[in-house]
């Protein structure tokens, strides 16, 4: 099983943020996740928010090993044909370690940032729709020198994208999804799929989480089998600190949590990063002794 972390842009570079991302190489995570929001949830809301994209870029400078990525980005403000020229430098800058984490995501800020007084932000099914037609056509921008494409939310027009990748046919999709078209498209797309586990199990017990997600996992193989796609070709992520669970409270709890998530079939885990005064407080030394455990 592969441990990796999210760290969240909320440090200035010279003020911790670059120390952070020296260290997690140096903890021997897999890949260090970043979140990629315009703001995010109290208490981040009013506080600093640095941007995703950018942050990486700066990450792959002082670091050599470690895979990066973001955890996970959406349509919300996202247009593909400009992500895909980012993506394709950063994953030049890092020499190829670049995994997109891919969602449609949420109703948060995010999701009215870019509208204007009076209009409404998409709903569950029109996020669906827009994630339908962004991920096939960045999946597209990603692997051929030149796209057009037309499409009923998004546009492309003889869009070149040479040299491509480093990593080849392109640089690897982990989809969050938990419904059935999300499902679809992280069978069809995706080197990975991702999962916080169930919001409805997030107030029950560690073991009624669990067997939502042997559900969620179960609903994953089903999509692979009806897209032609052996389930043993994704890696199965699991972003913890939404499920009642509690892993982080000492180096045994974290090993029975994740002996209990690696019988569900999960092989990447991802904590968060400690947040002193937030959800994602923790003892910053039991944080480094799960790390090396886990090397």
């Amino acid at each position: 099983m592969r441990l990796s972390t999210v760290i969240l842009p909320v440090d200035r570079w010279h003020e911790g943020g670059r120390a952070k991302w020296r260290r997690a190489e140096e903890l021997g995570f897999h890949a260090a996740y970043t979140y990629d929001h315009l703001s995010w949830r109290v208490p981040f809301r009013d506080g600093p928010w640095f941007g995703a994209l950018p942050t990486l870029t700066a990450a792959a400078g002082v670091t050599e090993r470690i895979r990066l990525g973001t955890m996970v980005t959406s349509p919300n403000f996202r247009h593909p044909v400009t992500l895909a020229k980012e993506l394709i430098t950063l994953d030049d800058l890092s020499g190829g370690r670049i995994t997109l984490g891919v969602g449609a995501g949420g109703s948060g800020y995010d999701a009215t940032a870019l509208l204007g007084p009076g209009r409404a932000p998409w709903t569950p099914r029109e996020r669906a729709e827009h994630f339908g037609e962004f991920l096939p056509l960045l999946d597209r921008l990603l692997t051929e020198d030149s796209v057009t494409h037309e499409g009923a939310r998004y546009c492309a027009h003889e869009v070149r994208n040479i040299p491509g990748c480093v990593q080849r046919p392109r640089l690897p999709f982990a989809v969050a999804a938990t419904g059935p078209r999300g499902m679809r498209l992280a069978a069809r797309y995706g080197q990975a799929w991702v999962t916080t586990g169930d919001p409805a199990a997030a107030e029950g017990t560690p073991e009624e989480s669990r067997d939502a997600l042997r559900a969620q996992v179960e609903r994953l193989e089903r999509a692979c089998e009806e897209e032609g796609r052996d389930p043993a070709e994704l890696s199965r992520i699991l972003l913890t600190g939404f499920t009642p669970d509690r892993p982080l409270a000492s180096l045994q709890a974290f090993r029975d949590a994740a002996g209990a998530w690696g019988e569900l079939g999960f092989d990447e885990l991802v904590v968060h990063w400690p947040v002193p005064g937030t959800v994602f407080e923790a003892d910053e030394e039991v944080f480094e002794e799960i790390a090396r455990d886990f090397r």
